[in-house]
């Protein structure tokens, strides 16, 4: 009996297409969509920031005075280079009495008592500098803070970590400048999970493939992970395909505009579009049901016709 309401449905089905399409006026609702090639990814999307892979407070090795700051936030410096001169207490003292004895008094002394140097440990740049010349600062005062590379964290939702390797590209834009997309790459997946709002996830390391200059640390970012690409595959609006008892299925514009529903193979799926392995071709377009039709398809998935919405 379910066999022959079932073939029923599927006529009936088909009746209601083909009468749309000969009354296409009159159902201005009714749609149609093409097959496209067209390159598709699946992706993972992560809210994430800007950090610093090392970021770096510099101290002074001693309390005292500082002299000159000679670098400037977004300076690039290499490892050892001197970036400040600071007069320790004392000999700050000495060179202020020295001062008031007279410009030669100074100078002999200057040359005496040489300044004290902060060296930069590592290669990389000027992220905060929040000191100037002729400040008191104490041995246990950040003068200065450097970070060797910024890279983007995004936070991952555990159920999709096992998606996840090194080496993957990830295309990233930034809060601030949404037109603009970075490519990178996933230099390291965590360990350790974190729970944010009653979410676990995961903090996973992308590092930009190119210098870009317009990153600063703390910029709010997107990261869309790439798991898997095809280039030239034939897609189709994800809309389109119905999937029923674990087949898909698309309906397409037969012989004299009947409508057929047919079986397709698909492959990935993007949020948008989805892949076609076989059942369908590029120069074939694919009905879709109008939502006048909820009903019936409502019906005919009660009784396992396939969607065709």
């Amino acid at each position: 009996m379910k066999k022959y309401i079932f073939t029923a449905l599927v006529i009936l089905s088909a009746l209601i297409l083909y009468f749309n399409l000969r009354d296409g006026e009159k159902n201005p609702d009714y749609r149609t969509v093409e097959p496209e090639i067209a390159d598709i990814e699946v992706t993972v999307s992560a809210a994430g920031e800007v950090r610093p892979r090392n970021r770096l407070e510099i101290k002074p090795p001693v309390s005292g005075r500082l002299e000159e700051v000679l670098v400037s936030e977004g300076d690039a410096i290499g490892k050892g280079e001197v970036i400040a001169w600071m007069s320790s207490a004392e000999r700050a003292a000495l060179l202020d009495t020295a001062r008031s004895r007279g410009e030669e008094e100074l100078e002999r002394w200057e040359e005496i008592y040489r300044p004290t140097p902060i060296i930069a440990p590592l290669s990389g740049f000027i992220i905060r500098r929040d000191i100037q010349p002729g400040q008191s600062v104490g041995s246990q005062d950040a003068v200065l803070v450097m970070a060797d590379d910024l890279i983007v964290q995004a936070r991952v939702d555990e159920t999709d970590m096992g998606k996840l390797e090194r080496g993957q590209r990830a295309a990233v834009t930034l809060d601030a400048f949404p037109q603009r997309e970075i490519i990178g790459e996933i230099e390291h997946i965590a360990y350790e999970s974190e729970v944010i709002n009653n979410v676990t996830v995961y903090k996973v390391d992308i590092i930009p493939m190119e210098e870009i200059g317009i990153l600063r640390s703390g910029m709010s970012a997107t990261a869309d992970i790439i798991l898997d690409k095809k280039e030239d595959a034939l897609t189709l609006d994800s809309f389109a395909v119905t999937r029923s008892q674990g087949s898909a299925f698309v309906t397409v514009k037969g012989p004299g505009g009947k409508p057929e529903t047919r079986e397709v193979k698909t492959g990935l799926r993007s949020t948008e579009r989805i892949e076609i392995v076989s059942g369908l071709s590029e120069d074939e377009t694919v009905i879709v049901m109008p939502p006048s039709q909820e009903n019936n398809e409502r019906g005919s998935r009660r009784f396992g016709l396939p969607g065709m919405n």
